[in-house]
Parts: C-alpha cells; structure tokens; sequence
C-alpha cells in the first residue's frame, strides 16, 4: 500500500477552483485545472510515494507485475493496469466526441501505424489498441449531453422551436423516426456546407430565444434549449451546435453515474466528478473543439440507437452496507462508493486485485495488514494485488471511492 500522487491535466475547459479545492490547495489555482489522472497511463503516469522520494506507478508495475496486478488482471490484460481513474472538472463544455469499440480500435490503431502517423501528432485518432469504454460519477451536479434522444421527442423539440427553415428536416425524422433517421439527420447537418451551416444555425438559435422568451409557463425543453444557447455562443458557426440538439441532455445529482459504451456520442458540460474508464486515450471528435475533428471516422464509430435512461444509481454491496456499486458491462473496471457516515465506521474490501483509493470527503485511515496511511480529502492510494485486504475507517463523516478491475 502506498500513497498515489496523480498527475494534473490543464485544459482550456477546465476549473481554476473545483480540483484544487477539493485538493485543499490555495484557490484560484494558476491554469484551469481540467482532470487529476490517478493510474498508469504512459502519457502521464501516478507516482508512488517510497520513503522519503517518488517512483512512477508505470515502472512498478513494469517491474513487478505479477505483484502488483495479480493472476487475473495479467490474464485479461496483460502487464498492464486496465483502468484509470480521474477527478475531471468541466467549467466548459468538452469537445463532441465518441470512443470506437475494440474491434474499431485495434483496426484503426494497425491503419495509423501502417500509414507512419506519429502517435502524438494531432491528426491521430487511434493512439492505442483499445476501445475506452467511461463512468462518471458526480460530485458536485453535473451537466452532459450523453447518446442520441429518442427521435419522436427530438421532432418535437424541433418543432417547438417554430424554425420554418427546419421543417424539411423534421419531415426526414418524422418519418424514419428510429436509428436510420437519426443516423441520415446527423450526417446531414454534421457534413453541411458552411454558407448553409451559417444561415442555418442562426435562425436556430433566434427561435432557442424566441422558445425561452414566449408565455409564462412550463417549457419541457428549456433545459436542451439553454445548451443550445450556451454553445452557439462559445462555438458560433460549429456543425457540432447542430449535432448537440439531436442528444440526451443528462443532469446528474451528487452520487448519480453515467456509463458510456463505444459509440455513444457525448458532451460532458459542466460539473465535478470521479471518471473511470478503460486505460485508453482514443477520441473521434465531432466538433465544439478547436482540435483534429475526422467526421468520417467518427460517424464509422457511431451507435444511432437512442439511449434511454441514462444516468445510474449505485446500489449498496450485499457485503458491506456502506459500500455502493456502480454496476456497469466493462471488464476493465470496476467502480465502488464508500460512504461512512460517523467516526470509527469501516468498511473492510477484500483483495480483489490491483485497486486505487480516492477520499472525496473528510478523512479515513486505511490498514493493509500491518501498514496503516490516513487519506485526507483530495488524496489518494495504490493497494496492489499482492497487498492483503484493505479496512478502510472513518475518522470524521467520509466518501471514499474504490477502482479495481472489473
């Protein structure tokens, strides 16, 4: 057992208070402080703190790897940790994007390397073999745009927004209104020609106003449209505005999860989370980005069946009621909440594999064996495989979540 110091990603869309708060470091922080990466990925690997220095948690797995990841995680995924784990803090929405399946992945990786396009150049898509299958999990409420709407509401939306120039659209979904339509409608706008995408996109978003601004009362898309709104204004002109009418708008409550299979087209807006996900750093953009956007790669990756019911709630382990589980498909992860609500409250979790600890509230000292670590808010632990089962105990009110292999 050992603690795990994480390495900080600043991106544009980022927050200058969410991670260093919760970090109880100074706020504003310097740069928008956008995700704190906690695994072993090459990009950016976690360091383990040994004695009075730090080691690089890739090369100690690298040079221990049946110890640190165990029989089943080498069996599955070899001498690597499957999963990552991250604090991601969005201020601003992140780019449209989806992750290609396995199949996709381990095909476009093989194409890139055949075609010699460096791996760090910014017109790669595939920087690796694997698909990057996703969950996040709320801390504060979070905002997304996750999977394509069910069509029979979409034309509705449409026609709420009263937009003459929409109506040939509306007309294509309304009657193909399953996943065929939406993939034509999609294509369609994604792929307009600029003029066309200029005097389209501005009377969508004068009839957004128009929507917010009419009578008193209950508007049922407000929500979506407000999103619509906020992004033409921060990517005025992007084909992407358009794609985002046609998605689930999601907002998540503290403690909710949403999981994200290959193809699932998403936005994640705003909001604070714990994100896990397949040790993976493959994205198809499809725009509200200034980076590499490939639309024909991405609509080759791209699930059109509407996604329904979204969002996720835990549901307590049968072995410990303080121990919440997000039950999701991937076998590269596994994501668990502990929520000990006194002083001296345990939870004890069995040796499962390689698995890291976060504390995202109060304080716990973990016992592992004979070793003891005490975890404050904000920091976090590596228990490798060899290590014996974790207690984990509250010394105030506490939430700490756990990663492991699925």
């Amino acid at each position: 057992m050992h603690s795990l110091q994480g390495a900080l990603r600043t991106y544009a869309w980022g927050s200058r208070t969410a991670i260093a708060e919760l970090c109880g470091r100074p706020v504003p922080s310097d740069h928008p402080e956008a995700e704190l990466w906690l695994g072993a990925h090459p990009a950016n690997p976690s360091r383990l703190r040994v004695g009075d220095g730090t080691v690089s948690l890739l090369d100690r797995i690298a040079d221990d790897p049946a110890g640190q990841l165990g029989p089943r995680a080498r069996a599955g995924f070899g001498d690597r940790l499957p999963f990552l784990l991250k604090l991601l803090a969005a201020d601003e929405a992140l780019s449209l994007q989806a992750h290609p399946s396995a199949a996709q992945a381990k095909e476009g990786y093989v194409r890139e390397e055949a075609a010699g396009i460096p791996r760090d150049s910014p017109v790669r898509n595939y920087r690796d073999d694997s698909h990057k299958p996703e969950l996040v999990v709320a801390l504060t409420r979070f905002e997304a745009l996750a999977g394509f709407r069910d069509p029979h509401r979409t034309v509705s939306l449409l026609r709420a927004l009263d937009v003459p120039e929409l109506d040939h659209f509306i007309s294509l979904l309304e009657g193909q209104p399953d996943s065929s339509g939406l993939r034509a409608l999609f294509t369609t706008w994604i792929t307009l020609p600029q003029p066309s995408l200029a005097s389209l996109l501005p009377r969508i978003l004068d009839g957004c106003i128009r929507y917010l601004a009419g009578p008193a009362g209950p508007r049922e898309f407000a929500p979506e449209v407000r999103t619509v709104l906020e992004l033409g204004e921060s990517y005025p002109g992007d084909a992407g505005v358009l794609a985002s009418i046609l998605l689930n708008r999601v907002t998540l409550e503290p403690g909710q999860g949403l999981y994200l299979a290959a193809g699932n087209l998403h936005a994640y807006l705003h909001g604070l989370g714990v994100e896990v996900m397949a040790n993976s750093d493959n994205v198809l953009r499809g725009g509200l980005t200034p980076k590499h956007v490939d639309v024909p790669e991405l609509l080759r990756v791209l699930d059109f069946e509407p996604l329904t019911g979204p969002a996720r709630v835990a549901t307590p382990s049968s072995d410990n009621q303080a121990v919440y589980v997000y039950d999701t498909p991937a076998p590269e992860f596994a994501l668990s909440r502990i929520d000990l609500t006194a002083e001296s409250s345990t939870a004890v979790l069995g040796r499962t594999g390689p698995r890291i600890l976060l504390c995202t509230a109060g304080s716990v000292t973990l016992r592992c064996g004979d070793e003891y670590l005490e975890l404050a808010r904000g920091e976090s632990a590596w228990i490798a495989a060899s290590d014996p089962p974790v207690t984990v105990t509250a010394r105030s009110e506490a939430q700490v979540f756990s990663a492991t292999v699925g």
